[in-house]
């Protein structure tokens, strides 16, 4: 069951997670990128493709699990699962993105409940589960104080 190459591209976000450190980093930077294409945030667009992607995450997911070990540094398309659903029905302004992203890589890395406990699921489902809980925070805390402050 080796990784093909589209697999591998796919499951390390353009390779990013291949870097030899901060991969989710620069992962979540390559789906911040994406962000920026026209019409990407619209969520008729958004939702349909962060649902795609992550059932197909869970699947690379436990490819990659299979061929590098438990939660491998080189699957990151979780990171770029977490970066869509954190800028989920924001306005689509730098600043407002640039917090989002800020927030999202704090949150990954310091996993709120249950976010740590989903990591511990095995294969791709836990790869996947424990940025789509940190990324949800990220996604209620922003819009939060987008409708509280602005």
């Amino acid at each position: 069951m080796k990784l093909t190459l589209l697999q591998k591209a796919f499951g390390s976000t353009l390779f990013s997670g291949y870097l030899p450190f901060a991969s989710g980093t620069f992962s979540s930077a390559v789906a911040f990128g994406f962000y920026w294409l026209p019409g990407f945030e619209n969520p008729v667009f958004l939702i349909p493709l962060i649902l795609l992607v992550s059932v197909l995450g869970i699947i690379i997911g436990t490819k990659f699990e299979h061929e590098y070990g438990k939660d491998p540094s080189q699957c990151t398309i979780d990171e770029t699962v977490g970066m869509w659903l954190s800028l989920l029905f924001l306005p689509k302004q730098i600043t407002i993105a640039a917090i989002t992203f800020l927030l999202w890589r704090l949150l990954d890395i310091f996993k709120p409940f249950p976010a740590r406990q989903a990591e511990q699921l095995h294969g791709g489902i836990g790869i996947m589960a424990d940025d789509i809980i940190s990324a949800s925070y990220t996604c209620i805390i922003m819009n939060f104080v987008i409708i509280k402050f602005f």
